[in-house]
């Protein structure tokens, strides 16, 4: 025992050391329900975090969120991380190897001569770019979803809104929030292939794409080259600027945190689930369940076709992955969980949503493999995917179904894999190779429930590593890092893919669960009621009107 407790007290005045010496990185990442922030040591290890919660708005059939919004929940979150870090080791930092920002993928944040923001924020959510992605995917011999910033600047034009002629520049959650910090307008490759398409040869936008949406532009009286309107591209390790005294005062009120911190380069949350799964190699993937869902693959080849279902986006390094990017996740799940924990309240016993949570999805696993019978849609926003415009949220079964508990979080649980496994199924029939699919994200805290039902939705094996449910604010933390590993300013020694495997997850502890015959002969039946039934999912997006747009805005 007091072996351990040396232990202990050693290891706890060595991450003293390191943060009071700098030797740290920080990463954040602003999510779709949460902004994560999160301190790691010189191996990567999390050391600290701070969170704030929030929400977007549907303002005017816009999906949103304000900028103040934006600075107050991230000041939020780094003063809880700061607190953290006092708290647990008695110092505060003034200063930080590395700092990285991560969001929400894909969207559109326009900005004039002045930099003032032109329209609200449109997020990934928002679907109504669908002329855009029609004429723009045949006309590049590319996919170009409706979420893609290209599509919604593309969109604009079309629909000759007011404030097209004034845009100069366009970009992402995470690089605006860069650009605020350092002054430079710049993004990660990965969250730049999902604004426009990148040629992987030359690691920046695909020229012949580009000047493609010139000449279509300008047909529509657009005047400016999309080249001038989007940010720098940079590969991960890249020099992306520093911590000016204004961007530390956006992040810190305080002055803790001073000016002169370098910044990695700002990157997708595709890209950090990327990093944190350890799947930056070719035949290699990962899943990160959220408000989205999403599967990236890692590919040895370009595709043979073009595919709806299928993004193509990059990794943090530049190199080629298929996409297979659902809207709706583990948020129906969620309301389910809540609904429950409400109940529980009523009985007079109420307890931690989190508890709640744990025991509605442990619960799956005593269900019929199949669902018995059961149907859920977890559509509360558009599925593209599947041809949806917008979503309802719909559970509806048979006379003859079994209705429990357990098999009703089942087909829950199978609702929020349902998309990712018919698109997935796309790339089975570009017979993509894959060795190892990992996964991450809120899902996988609650050890060997969602990890093998998606086995049985995937078809293969997935692994568990025990930062499942860092997510990531751990991922850009750890691009930090890695950029912080660079001598003297240069690019790093190692590439993305030997930093990982040597720095980071040398160690790593996975736990690999193979898909269970009755899962998958269950999930497998469950998918075949889940496609016919999609017909009822359009019926109610045609016939279920949502609430007027104020009420939806004050949610």
């Amino acid at each position: 025992m007091v072996e351990r407790q040396d232990e202990g007290a050693e290891r706890l005045a060595g991450y003293r050391e390191a943060i009071d010496q700098g030797r740290t990185a920080l990463g954040i990442e602003l999510g779709s329900t949460r902004i994560k922030a999160c301190l790691v040591g010189p191996g990567g290890e999390p050391l600290a975090g701070g969170s704030h919660d929030w929400e977007n708005q549907l303002v005017d059939g816009v999906w949103t969120y304000s900028l103040e919004a934006v600075w107050a929940g991230l000041r939020d979150a780094v003063a809880e991380l700061l607190g953290d870090v006092e708290r647990q080791y008695g110092v505060r930092p003034t200063t930080i190897g590395a700092i990285g920002v991560s969001a929400m993928m894909h969207g559109y944040l326009a900005f004039d001569e002045a930099d003032e923001l032109l329209v609200p924020f449109r997020t990934w959510r928002n679907t109504t770019t669908e002329r855009a992605s029609a004429e723009l995917s045949p006309l590049f011999g590319h996919n170009i979803p409706l979420r893609w910033s290209v599509a919604h600047l593309y969109q604009a034009i079309l629909d000759e809104e007011a404030h097209v002629p004034s845009v100069r520049h366009v970009t992402t959650l995470a690089g605006y929030v860069h650009w605020r910090l350092t002054g430079r307008q710049v993004l990660g490759v990965g969250d730049a292939s999902g604004m426009f398409p990148i040629d992987v040869a030359t690691g920046g936008y695909d020229r012949r794409m580009l000047a493609q949406f010139d000449e279509v532009a300008s047909g529509h009286g657009f005047g400016r080259s999309i080249a001038d309107l989007l940010p720098g591209v940079l590969p991960a390790g890249a020099d992306a600027g520093a911590l000016t005294a204004e961007g530390a005062a956006l992040l810190d009120p305080t002055g803790t945190l001073q000016a002169g911190i370098p910044l990695c380069p700002p990157e997708g949350d595709a890209g950090t689930g990327m990093v944190a799964t350890n799947s930056v190699a070719p035949r290699t993937g990962n899943v990160s369940a959220g408000t989205s869902i999403f599967a990236m693959v890692v590919l040895e080849r370009p595709l043979e076709r073009v595919h709806h279902e299928l993004d193509l986006v990059t990794t943090p390094s530049g190199d080629l992955v298929a996409m297979v990017h659902c809207n709706n996740g583990a948020s129906e799940l969620g309301a389910w969980a809540e609904v429950f924990g409400q109940f529980a309240s009523a009985l007079g016993q109420p307890a931690e949503p989190g508890a709640v949570f744990e025991a509605f999805l442990r619960s799956a696993l005593d269900g019929d493999a199949d669902g018995g019978g059961l149907l859920a849609y977890n559509y509360l926003s558009g599925e593209p995917i599947t041809g949806l415009e917008a979503g309802r949220p719909l559970f509806t079964r048979t006379p003859d179904s079994r209705l429990t508990l357990a098999t009703f979080a089942r087909t829950q649980v199978y609702s929020a894999f349902g998309t990712l496994a018919l698109g997935m199924r796309v790339l089975a029939q570009e017979q993509v190779g894959l060795d190892a699919m990992f996964a991450h994200g809120g899902m996988f805290k609650t050890a060997g429930v969602a990890q093998r039902l998606l086995a049985a939705a995937l078809g293969a094996p997935v692994a568990v590593g025990t930062t499942a449910g860092e997510g990531g604010a751990w991922g850009i933390a750890v691009l930090a890092a890695y950029r912080a590993s660079a001598a003297g300013g240069a690019t790093p020694a190692q590439d993305l893919g030997t930093y990982l495997g040597t720095e980071i997850f040398a160690d790593a502890a996975l736990d690999v669960v193979e898909p269970d015959a009755d899962d998958l002969a269950g999930f497998t039946a469950f998918l075949e009621r889940y496609s016919a039934g999609l017909a009822i999912e359009r019926a109610a997006v045609a016939e279920l009107r949502t609430r007027d747009t104020t009420q939806e805005s004050d949610r």
